[in-house]
Protein backbone atom coordinates (compact mmCIF):
# COMPACT_ATOMS: atom_id res chain seq x y z
CA UNK A 1 0.00 0.00 0.00
CA UNK A 2 1.72 3.32 -0.91
CA UNK A 3 2.14 5.55 2.13
CA UNK A 4 1.10 9.13 1.54
CA UNK A 5 3.54 12.03 1.11
CA UNK A 6 4.13 14.04 3.64
CA UNK A 7 3.39 17.79 3.35
CA UNK A 8 6.97 20.43 2.97
CA UNK A 9 6.85 22.89 5.82
CA UNK A 10 8.49 25.58 6.65
CA UNK A 11 10.46 23.47 9.30
CA UNK A 12 11.63 21.60 6.28
CA UNK A 13 12.50 24.59 4.32
CA UNK A 14 14.38 26.04 7.97
CA UNK A 15 16.43 22.36 7.86
CA UNK A 16 17.09 22.42 4.50
CA UNK A 17 18.51 26.11 4.07
CA UNK A 18 20.26 26.06 7.70
CA UNK A 19 18.24 28.94 8.39
CA UNK A 20 15.66 29.48 11.52
CA UNK A 21 12.07 29.68 11.04
CA UNK A 22 12.02 33.23 11.33
CA UNK A 23 14.17 33.85 8.52
CA UNK A 24 12.16 31.55 6.36
CA UNK A 25 8.76 33.53 7.58
CA UNK A 26 11.03 36.90 6.26
CA UNK A 27 11.62 35.42 2.78
CA UNK A 28 8.21 34.40 2.25
CA UNK A 29 5.97 37.60 3.58
CA UNK A 30 9.15 39.35 0.94
CA UNK A 31 10.44 41.98 3.85
CA UNK A 32 12.70 44.34 3.26
CA UNK A 33 15.26 43.35 6.35
CA UNK A 34 16.49 40.05 4.52
CA UNK A 35 19.90 40.43 3.09
CA UNK A 36 20.06 39.07 -0.77
CA UNK A 37 22.03 36.09 -0.51
CA UNK A 38 20.23 34.85 2.21
CA UNK A 39 16.78 35.26 0.65
CA UNK A 40 18.58 33.09 -2.42
CA UNK A 41 19.49 30.86 -0.83
CA UNK A 42 16.08 30.41 1.26
CA UNK A 43 14.13 30.55 -2.73
CA UNK A 44 16.03 27.88 -3.97
CA UNK A 45 15.13 25.47 -0.86
CA UNK A 46 11.66 26.47 -1.28
CA UNK A 47 11.87 25.94 -4.99
CA UNK A 48 13.73 22.49 -4.61
CA UNK A 49 11.51 21.28 -1.62
CA UNK A 50 8.20 22.74 -3.70
CA UNK A 51 6.90 24.46 -0.11
CA UNK A 52 4.02 26.53 -0.66
CA UNK A 53 3.67 29.19 1.92
CA UNK A 54 0.77 28.76 4.25
CA UNK A 55 -1.03 31.16 6.51
CA UNK A 56 0.33 30.08 9.77
CA UNK A 57 4.02 30.47 8.13
CA UNK A 58 2.77 33.72 7.12
CA UNK A 59 1.89 34.74 10.67
CA UNK A 60 5.18 33.93 12.07
CA UNK A 61 6.69 37.24 11.23
CA UNK A 62 5.00 39.50 12.85
CA UNK A 63 1.33 40.38 14.24
CA UNK A 64 0.05 40.38 10.66
CA UNK A 65 -2.74 37.15 10.22
CA UNK A 66 -2.76 37.78 6.01
CA UNK A 67 -6.97 37.99 6.22
CA UNK A 68 -9.43 40.15 4.36
CA UNK A 69 -12.17 39.94 5.51
CA UNK A 70 -14.84 41.28 3.39
CA UNK A 71 -18.57 42.14 4.43
CA UNK A 72 -21.71 42.16 2.08
CA UNK A 73 -25.29 42.11 2.92
CA UNK A 74 -26.87 39.00 4.01
CA UNK A 75 -30.49 39.52 3.42
CA UNK A 76 -30.00 40.70 -0.47
CA UNK A 77 -27.23 38.57 -1.04
CA UNK A 78 -28.98 35.57 -0.27
CA UNK A 79 -31.89 37.06 -1.62
CA UNK A 80 -30.28 37.42 -4.54
CA UNK A 81 -28.77 34.18 -4.77
CA UNK A 82 -31.91 32.12 -4.57
CA UNK A 83 -33.63 34.56 -7.39
CA UNK A 84 -30.72 32.99 -9.75
CA UNK A 85 -31.13 36.65 -12.11
CA UNK A 86 -28.00 37.34 -13.14
CA UNK A 87 -26.62 39.61 -10.90
CA UNK A 88 -23.59 39.89 -10.10
CA UNK A 89 -21.97 41.74 -7.17
CA UNK A 90 -20.54 39.04 -5.04
CA UNK A 91 -18.96 37.25 -8.06
CA UNK A 92 -17.56 41.05 -8.65
CA UNK A 93 -16.14 41.40 -4.99
CA UNK A 94 -14.71 38.13 -4.82
CA UNK A 95 -13.13 37.98 -8.27
CA UNK A 96 -11.01 41.52 -7.77
CA UNK A 97 -10.59 41.25 -3.55
CA UNK A 98 -8.92 37.29 -3.93
CA UNK A 99 -7.13 37.90 -7.14
CA UNK A 100 -5.48 41.49 -5.30
CA UNK A 101 -5.01 39.31 -2.09
CA UNK A 102 -3.28 36.29 -3.80
CA UNK A 103 -0.36 39.24 -5.34
CA UNK A 104 0.48 40.13 -1.58
CA UNK A 105 0.19 36.33 -0.04
CA UNK A 106 -3.19 37.26 1.44
CA UNK A 107 -6.71 35.40 1.90
CA UNK A 108 -9.68 36.99 1.26
CA UNK A 109 -12.40 35.90 3.45
CA UNK A 110 -16.09 37.06 2.74
CA UNK A 111 -18.90 36.85 5.52
CA UNK A 112 -22.52 38.11 4.90
CA UNK A 113 -23.84 40.76 8.14
CA UNK A 114 -27.31 41.80 8.57
CA UNK A 115 -27.23 45.67 8.61
CA UNK A 116 -30.44 45.56 10.08
CA UNK A 117 -29.83 43.10 12.93
CA UNK A 118 -29.60 44.08 16.60
CA UNK A 119 -27.58 41.53 16.63
CA UNK A 120 -24.91 42.80 13.84
CA UNK A 121 -22.00 44.28 16.66
CA UNK A 122 -22.25 40.40 18.30
CA UNK A 123 -21.63 38.72 14.83
CA UNK A 124 -19.03 41.37 13.83
CA UNK A 125 -17.15 40.77 16.98
CA UNK A 126 -17.18 36.96 16.94
CA UNK A 127 -15.92 36.98 13.30
CA UNK A 128 -13.69 39.10 14.54
CA UNK A 129 -12.33 37.46 17.13
CA UNK A 130 -12.26 33.86 14.84
CA UNK A 131 -10.42 35.53 12.24
CA UNK A 132 -8.02 38.74 13.26
CA UNK A 133 -8.22 40.31 9.98
CA UNK A 134 -5.61 42.96 8.99
CA UNK A 135 -8.65 44.80 7.56
CA UNK A 136 -12.22 44.76 6.46
CA UNK A 137 -14.04 45.74 3.50
CA UNK A 138 -17.26 47.25 4.17
CA UNK A 139 -19.78 47.14 0.83
CA UNK A 140 -22.87 49.49 0.99
CA UNK A 141 -25.06 49.91 3.01
CA UNK A 142 -22.47 48.54 5.74
CA UNK A 143 -20.34 51.22 4.72
CA UNK A 144 -22.50 53.50 6.38
CA UNK A 145 -23.63 51.99 9.18
CA UNK A 146 -21.85 53.26 12.64
CA UNK A 147 -23.17 50.07 14.46
CA UNK A 148 -20.15 48.33 12.43
CA UNK A 149 -17.86 50.76 11.86
CA UNK A 150 -18.04 51.64 15.99
CA UNK A 151 -17.26 47.93 16.36
CA UNK A 152 -14.38 47.77 14.12
CA UNK A 153 -13.07 51.24 15.25
CA UNK A 154 -12.75 49.83 19.18
CA UNK A 155 -10.93 46.94 17.71
CA UNK A 156 -8.46 49.35 15.97
CA UNK A 157 -9.20 47.20 12.91
CA UNK A 158 -8.72 49.17 9.62
CA UNK A 159 -10.73 49.44 7.33
CA UNK A 160 -11.99 50.50 3.34
CA UNK A 161 -15.96 51.83 3.00
CA UNK A 162 -17.17 51.75 -0.92
CA UNK A 163 -19.57 53.60 -1.65
CA UNK A 164 -18.83 56.02 1.00
CA UNK A 165 -17.23 59.34 0.92
CA UNK A 166 -16.69 59.55 5.10
CA UNK A 167 -13.10 58.77 5.88
CA UNK A 168 -13.01 58.67 9.62
CA UNK A 169 -8.87 57.62 9.44
CA UNK A 170 -10.01 55.10 7.10
CA UNK A 171 -10.43 54.14 3.54
CA UNK A 172 -13.18 55.61 1.67
CA UNK A 173 -13.66 54.62 -1.86
CA UNK A 174 -16.63 55.34 -4.38
CA UNK A 175 -17.38 54.44 -8.46
CA UNK A 176 -18.60 58.10 -8.81
CA UNK A 177 -22.04 57.58 -8.75
CA UNK A 178 -23.62 61.34 -9.08
CA UNK A 179 -20.85 61.93 -12.56
CA UNK A 180 -22.27 58.25 -13.87
CA UNK A 181 -25.69 59.24 -13.80
CA UNK A 182 -24.95 62.88 -15.00
CA UNK A 183 -23.16 60.64 -17.82
CA UNK A 184 -26.30 58.95 -18.53
CA UNK A 185 -28.83 61.94 -18.07
CA UNK A 186 -26.36 63.87 -20.88
CA UNK A 187 -26.40 61.09 -23.39
CA UNK A 188 -29.92 61.19 -22.96
CA UNK A 189 -30.05 64.84 -23.61
CA UNK A 190 -27.68 64.47 -26.24
CA UNK A 191 -29.97 62.26 -28.34
CA UNK A 192 -32.86 64.85 -27.97
CA UNK A 193 -34.90 63.75 -24.63
CA UNK A 194 -36.01 66.55 -22.45
CA UNK A 195 -38.33 64.63 -20.18
CA UNK A 196 -36.17 62.19 -18.23
CA UNK A 197 -37.28 60.09 -15.39
CA UNK A 198 -34.95 58.93 -12.98
CA UNK A 199 -35.73 55.86 -10.70
CA UNK A 200 -33.98 56.42 -7.62
CA UNK A 201 -32.56 53.46 -5.18
CA UNK A 202 -33.26 53.42 -1.13
CA UNK A 203 -32.46 56.38 1.55
CA UNK A 204 -30.31 54.06 3.37
CA UNK A 205 -27.80 53.18 0.64
CA UNK A 206 -25.58 57.24 0.44
CA UNK A 207 -25.12 56.00 -3.77
CA UNK A 208 -28.75 55.98 -4.06
CA UNK A 209 -28.89 59.86 -3.19
CA UNK A 210 -25.58 60.59 -5.42
CA UNK A 211 -27.21 59.41 -8.32
CA UNK A 212 -30.31 60.97 -7.95
CA UNK A 213 -28.08 64.35 -7.53
CA UNK A 214 -25.95 63.83 -11.02
CA UNK A 215 -29.56 63.12 -12.68
CA UNK A 216 -30.65 66.14 -11.14
CA UNK A 217 -27.66 68.31 -11.69
CA UNK A 218 -27.36 67.23 -15.32
CA UNK A 219 -31.28 68.06 -16.08
CA UNK A 220 -30.76 71.51 -14.61
CA UNK A 221 -27.52 72.58 -16.40
CA UNK A 222 -29.96 71.66 -19.74
CA UNK A 223 -32.76 74.16 -18.08
CA UNK A 224 -35.49 71.19 -18.32
CA UNK A 225 -37.53 69.84 -15.41
CA UNK A 226 -37.08 67.34 -12.86
CA UNK A 227 -40.83 67.63 -10.99
CA UNK A 228 -43.17 64.63 -11.07
CA UNK A 229 -39.75 62.51 -12.60
CA UNK A 230 -38.17 60.82 -10.16
CA UNK A 231 -40.02 57.37 -8.33
CA UNK A 232 -37.82 55.79 -5.32
CA UNK A 233 -37.58 52.04 -5.53
CA UNK A 234 -35.80 49.57 -3.66
CA UNK A 235 -33.63 47.71 -5.85
CA UNK A 236 -35.65 44.97 -6.62
CA UNK A 237 -37.79 44.15 -9.95
CA UNK A 238 -41.24 44.49 -8.18
CA UNK A 239 -40.38 47.97 -7.13
CA UNK A 240 -39.25 48.98 -10.22
CA UNK A 241 -42.34 47.64 -12.17
CA UNK A 242 -44.35 50.10 -9.59
CA UNK A 243 -42.12 53.45 -10.45
CA UNK A 244 -42.13 52.40 -14.42
CA UNK A 245 -46.30 52.34 -13.99
CA UNK A 246 -46.20 55.28 -11.85
CA UNK A 247 -43.48 57.34 -14.76
CA UNK A 248 -44.83 55.86 -18.01
CA UNK A 249 -48.55 56.14 -16.96
CA UNK A 250 -48.51 60.11 -16.31
CA UNK A 251 -50.44 62.41 -18.59
CA UNK A 252 -46.78 64.23 -19.69
CA UNK A 253 -44.82 60.78 -19.64
CA UNK A 254 -40.78 60.69 -20.19
CA UNK A 255 -39.47 60.07 -22.81
CA UNK A 256 -36.47 58.38 -21.28
CA UNK A 257 -36.05 56.27 -18.01
CA UNK A 258 -32.71 56.37 -16.26
CA UNK A 259 -33.05 53.11 -13.23
CA UNK A 260 -30.86 53.19 -11.10
CA UNK A 261 -30.00 48.80 -11.07
CA UNK A 262 -30.19 46.58 -13.04
CA UNK A 263 -33.60 44.62 -11.69
CA UNK A 264 -35.86 48.11 -11.95
CA UNK A 265 -34.09 48.55 -15.43
CA UNK A 266 -35.32 45.37 -16.85
CA UNK A 267 -38.84 45.93 -14.91
CA UNK A 268 -39.35 49.27 -16.94
CA UNK A 269 -38.29 47.37 -20.09
CA UNK A 270 -41.00 44.91 -19.25
CA UNK A 271 -44.00 47.38 -18.53
CA UNK A 272 -42.83 49.32 -21.53
CA UNK A 273 -43.83 46.26 -23.48
CA UNK A 274 -46.84 45.59 -21.55
CA UNK A 275 -48.09 49.13 -22.18
CA UNK A 276 -47.81 48.21 -26.10
CA UNK A 277 -44.58 50.66 -26.03
CA UNK A 278 -41.40 50.61 -28.11
CA UNK A 279 -38.10 50.60 -26.69
CA UNK A 280 -36.55 52.68 -27.88
CA UNK A 281 -38.86 54.27 -30.16
CA UNK A 282 -41.63 55.16 -27.50
CA UNK A 283 -39.32 55.20 -24.30
CA UNK A 284 -35.71 54.88 -24.19
CA UNK A 285 -33.59 53.24 -20.98
CA UNK A 286 -30.95 53.37 -19.01
CA UNK A 287 -29.99 50.97 -16.63
CA UNK A 288 -26.98 51.20 -13.42
CA UNK A 289 -24.84 48.08 -13.06
CA UNK A 290 -24.29 45.93 -16.10
CA UNK A 291 -24.57 42.76 -15.01
CA UNK A 292 -24.67 39.77 -17.44
CA UNK A 293 -28.00 39.79 -17.93
CA UNK A 294 -28.50 43.44 -19.32
CA UNK A 295 -26.84 42.12 -22.49
CA UNK A 296 -29.57 39.37 -22.89
CA UNK A 297 -32.91 41.05 -22.67
CA UNK A 298 -34.86 42.39 -25.66
CA UNK A 299 -33.31 45.21 -26.11
CA UNK A 300 -30.44 45.07 -24.85
CA UNK A 301 -30.24 47.95 -22.37
CA UNK A 302 -27.32 50.68 -22.56
CA UNK A 303 -25.87 50.86 -18.85
CA UNK A 304 -23.64 51.94 -16.45
CA UNK A 305 -20.57 49.49 -15.85
CA UNK A 306 -19.85 49.67 -12.31
CA UNK A 307 -16.00 48.68 -11.90
CA UNK A 308 -16.94 46.42 -8.52
CA UNK A 309 -13.73 44.21 -9.24
CA UNK A 310 -11.60 46.76 -9.70
CA UNK A 311 -12.79 48.75 -6.76
CA UNK A 312 -12.70 45.74 -4.25
CA UNK A 313 -9.44 45.23 -6.15
CA UNK A 314 -8.26 48.68 -4.99
CA UNK A 315 -9.85 48.70 -1.50
CA UNK A 316 -7.72 45.55 -1.07
CA UNK A 317 -4.28 46.91 -1.99
CA UNK A 318 -5.19 49.96 0.14
CA UNK A 319 -5.89 48.02 3.32
CA UNK A 320 -2.59 46.09 2.71
CA UNK A 321 -0.48 49.04 1.86
CA UNK A 322 -2.07 51.09 4.95
CA UNK A 323 -0.64 47.91 6.93
CA UNK A 324 2.47 47.99 5.84
CA UNK A 325 2.59 51.64 6.61
CA UNK A 326 3.00 52.75 2.77
CA UNK A 327 1.56 56.68 2.13
CA UNK A 328 -2.00 56.76 0.87
CA UNK A 329 -3.95 58.55 -1.57
CA UNK A 330 -6.19 61.30 -0.91
CA UNK A 331 -9.59 60.74 -0.04
CA UNK A 332 -11.92 59.12 -1.54
CA UNK A 333 -10.84 57.23 -4.10
CA UNK A 334 -12.88 57.20 -6.91
CA UNK A 335 -12.85 54.52 -9.83
CA UNK A 336 -14.69 55.89 -12.65
CA UNK A 337 -17.18 53.79 -14.22
CA UNK A 338 -18.34 53.51 -18.01
CA UNK A 339 -21.25 53.77 -20.42
CA UNK A 340 -22.16 50.65 -22.11
CA UNK A 341 -24.02 51.76 -25.46
CA UNK A 342 -26.78 49.31 -26.66
CA UNK A 343 -29.65 48.83 -27.80
CA UNK A 344 -32.65 50.36 -25.79
CA UNK A 345 -31.66 54.40 -26.58
CA UNK A 346 -32.38 56.35 -29.42
CA UNK A 347 -33.67 59.94 -30.18
CA UNK A 348 -37.14 60.65 -28.76
CA UNK A 349 -40.25 59.57 -31.36
CA UNK A 350 -41.37 63.00 -33.02
CA UNK A 351 -44.59 64.02 -31.49
CA UNK A 352 -45.92 65.70 -34.84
Amino acid sequence: MARRRQSVTIKHVAADAGVSLQTVSRVINNEANVRPAMKKRVQESIDRLGYVPSIAAQRMSGSRSYLILALNDRDRTIEDWRAREGRDWVDQMLLGGMLKCAEYGYRLIFELVDTHSDHVQRELRAAIAALQPDGVVLTPPHSDNTLITDVLEEEGIRFARIGSRKNGGHIAITMGDDKLAAMATQHLIDKGHERIGFIAGPDEYAVSGWRKDGWEESMSAAGYEVEGLCVRGDWTYASGEKAARDLLGAADRPTAIIASNDQMALATNAVAHALGMAVPGDISIISFDNSPVTRFVQPALTAVDQPVARTVSTAVELLIKAQRGEDMPEMPVVIPGTLVERQSVSAPRSKG
